[in-house]
């Protein structure tokens, strides 16, 4: 029996969360967040078994506790606080299709780990079994080097690896791999296929374009130099406007977003 095909989806905290213009504080994107579990449902729907990546949780904490998160206790703290909250949100978005999902929390340790990383894969692969959707994470709560180093892009680079996936889909509010920045150069040109990246681009200072995000076009680059080197692939796309990945996933057509393969 030919399985169906797994795609990890990463979505970042930018993605989620906004600014709300009355209070000036941070607040969850639900319209987006709706967005993103309807297209989930969607991929379901047409055999794609989904691992769902999803930051947030630190800024879903700031919702409801206003402090300074550059403190390495209140940033755990906060993921404390949030994530809950994000899960709840999820649940709630995911009942309305008729879709069960899953927490999972993850460290750099459990994927340095044979054994923890075939436990982990034993659930994932069990989950999907029975339809449900797991929710990945990093363990921030009681991590500490990873809150300042690490981020959900390396983090899903792994989980694409080490759980068998086809292929990594980051939807983020960087909507292509360009040739300079698109954000500086109005003639910016994105790439639509990478089959390899220049060990200068993977050395270039991380710049994130949101205060609860951790990498950046870097972290994304070297995710798909990871992937790249285990033959495996990745799709970058807008986060923000689900139209490309609509376009590449459902109806194959690669219209927007980059591929690295």
């Amino acid at each position: 029996m030919k399985r169906n095909k797994r795609v990890v989806i990463k979505v970042g905290s930018h993605v989620l969360t906004e600014k709300d213009e009355t209070t000036n504080r941070i607040v969850m994107a639900k319209k987006r967040m709706i967005a993103l579990v309807k297209f989930i449902s969607k991929l379901k729907s047409s055999n794609y078994d989904i691992i769902l990546v999803s930051s947030g949780a630190v800024s879903a904490g700031a919702t409801k506790v206003n402090i300074d998160k550059k403190i390495i206790k209140n940033k755990q703290a906060l993921a404390s606080i949030g994530q809950p909250l994000l899960m709840l949100m999820y649940q709630e978005k995911f009942s309305k299709y008729d879709i069960l999902c899953s927490q999972i929390l993850i460290s750099a340790d459990d994927l340095d780990s044979r054994k923890q990383t075939a436990h982990a894969k034993n659930a994932i692969d069990r989950l999907l079994e029975l339809e449900v959707v797991p929710i990945i994470n990093e363990n921030d709560a009681t991590a500490t080097e990873e809150l300042v180093f690490g981020d959900n892009d390396r983090l899903s680079a792994h989980v694409a690896h080490y759980f068998d996936a086809d292929m990594l889909v980051i939807l983020s509010d960087i909507d292509a791999y360009y040739n300079k920045d698109p954000h500086k150069y109005n003639d910016a040109i994105a790439y639509k296929t990478v089959k390899e990246i220049d060990q200068k681009e993977l050395e270039a200072d991380h710049t994130p374009n949101n205060e609860f995000a951790t990498g950046g076009i870097v972290t994304k680059l070297e995710s798909a130099d990871f992937l790249l080197k285990q033959n495996k692939q990745m799709f970058l796309a807008s986060g923000f406007d689900l139209s490309d990945i609509y376009s590449f996933l459902i109806d194959k057509v690669h219209k927007g977003g980059t591929l690295f393969k």
